[in-house]
């Protein structure tokens, strides 16, 4: 574990030391994703899917926690996936799944133009199925189940413009990884 933190160490202090920060106390951001890697729909049998979409905003709320080129933020997370299962040509299940949720960051500016950071989500899953057709054993079955979900996750935005950035989040949420941009208010 020590050489690993002084890997990490080695590392910030080679990175060019005048890198400006790229989100700062009152800065508003958001997040527009989608998802790759998701655990919820998969193997066969599946026709239809929305793929994992995802937007969070964040809005920075204090600069220079260690140094110059720390912040903190905070904000909101939702997400969403669904799918359908058919067993032939009209009996099947409606599966969906939407998370919602809380999360805070801690951004630490490494390069210039991008925004590194890690944070935890708290949030509540909402799961919900529902039997549709017409098939001789069919009740038109429905449930719903819910839960309270946290994540870690780490990310970046490349700053193309002023407000424009590219998005990539590791972590769990819909999605293992979310790939989208970043609009900067």
């Amino acid at each position: 574990m020590k050489k690993i933190i002084y890997g990490i160490i080695l590392i910030c202090l080679a990175l060019p030391a005048g890198a400006q920060n790229t989100f700062n106390k009152g800065d508003k951001v958001l997040n527009l994703g989608l998802g790759l890697g998701s655990t919820f729909y998969t193997g066969g049998g599946y026709t239809s899917k929305i793929p994992p979409i995802s937007a969070s905003f964040e809005m920075g709320i204090k600069d220079h926690l260690f140094d110059e080129k720390s912040s903190i933020g905070v904000g909101g997370y939702v997400g969403y996936t669904s799918a359908k299962y058919e067993y032939g040509t009209d009996y099947g299940w409606k599966y969906s799944d939407f998370i919602i949720g809380a999360r805070g960051t801690f951004h630490y500016q490494l390069i210039d133009k991008f925004d590194t950071y890690t944070g935890l989500m708290v949030g509540y899953d909402i799961a919900t199925s529902k039997e549709y057709g017409t098939w001789a054993g069919s009740n038109n079955y429905s449930s719903a189940s819910s839960g309270a979900e946290w994540s870690w996750f780490v990310g970046g935005r490349y700053y193309f413009s002023d407000n424009i950035a590219g998005m990539v989040e590791l972590g769990y949420g819909i999605a293992y990884l979310n790939l989208g941009i970043g609009i900067k208010f």
